[in-house]
């Protein structure tokens, strides 16, 4: 168990003395001086990974490169090198995004090819209780239904190509990992609530573009209406709000407010349009909600 403690207050409060500060003090330098170690060690992995991926530019070094730096994080995880962690890590995640960007390359960015990828990430994440690893491995499954995302000049994009099944099925998923995380070690609890967690934003994503597009057909005919995604999105949110505030879980009432103003002000500049006055309105609204959410937060850490 790791504790996170305030020397210096706790030595103004007198809950320790001059002499437990400064053999604590040396515990933390030491570990400072092991982090600074693991990080530029990590660093110089980076850079000798990029550097030969930029001579030998192919799918396939890419592949290899990745399954040995990934080796490498995950052999220094099975042997429990406390000092060497952060550097397992680092080269855990630069292995994988490598494999993976490189099986998708040669994949051409078919299912199968997201659907391997995914498979790697989760193997990987649950061996190297890596929660990271085990959110991008729920994203890349995510890509098996079209989501993407994209950046161009000043400008970053969201994309939902199916948002029913994406409603659907990670609603679903969201569940069942988190009724999962019930019945695991405590190792493996967290990379469950992970996943779990990574399948509500899906889920909220697919309700938001949904409210905005509908769910169409190739041919662009409509199946589902905006106002049939924004209205079971609503209900969603109001539901998930109330069982989070009966079960006191933070996380997901924070969520549930974060997309709940999402929402509303989408929907709200959608039909109102963007004008001083709705933006004012908007943001007298935008304050209210902060100050409820900061109270709400308040009371439930109360009663924790």
């Amino acid at each position: 168990m790791k504790v996170t403690i305030d020397l210096d207050k706790l030595l103004e409060e007198g809950k320790i003395n001059q002499a437990e500060y400064d053999k604590f003090s040396q515990f933390s330098a030491r570990g400072t001086a092991h982090l600074a170690f693991n990080i530029l060690v990590g660093f110089g992995v980076v850079a000798v990974g990029g550097a030969t991926l930029a001579l030998l530019p192919t799918p396939t070094t890419a592949i290899a490169l990745g399954l040995v730096i990934c080796a490498v994080g995950l052999t220094l995880v099975y042997a429990r090198f406390e000092k060497w962690s952060v550097l397992a890590n680092i080269c855990i995640l630069v292995g994988a995004l490598l494999f993976g960007g490189g099986v998708i390359k040669v994949g051409e960015g078919s299912v199968g090819s997201f659907l391997l990828v995914a498979a790697a990430f989760a193997g990987a994440g649950v061996f190297a209780r890596s929660s990271l690893l085990t959110v991008l491995a729920v994203l890349a499954l995510s890509s098996c239904l079209g989501a993407r995302t994209g950046y161009f000049h000043a400008t970053y994009f969201l994309g939902i190509q199916e948002p029913t099944l994406t409603v659907a099925l990670f609603t679903i998923f969201s569940v069942a990992t988190y009724q999962l995380s019930k019945r695991l070690a405590t190792g493996y609890q967290e990379i469950a609530i992970a996943a779990s967690r990574a399948g509500v934003f899906l889920v909220n994503f697919g309700f938001w573009i949904g409210s905005l597009w509908g769910d169409r057909k190739e041919g662009g005919e409509i199946v589902i209406a905006d106002w049939v995604f924004a209205t079971l999105w609503a209900i969603a949110l109001i539901a998930a709000g109330a069982w989070a505030w009966k079960r006191n879980r933070r996380w997901l009432v924070n969520v549930v407010a974060v997309f709940g103003a999402i929402h509303f002000y989408t929907q709200w500049f959608e039909r109102l349009g963007a004008s001083a006055e709705t933006v004012l309105i908007a943001g007298l609204l935008a304050l209210g909600f902060a100050i409820g959410l900061r109270s709400l937060n308040t009371k439930l850490s109360k009663e924790a």
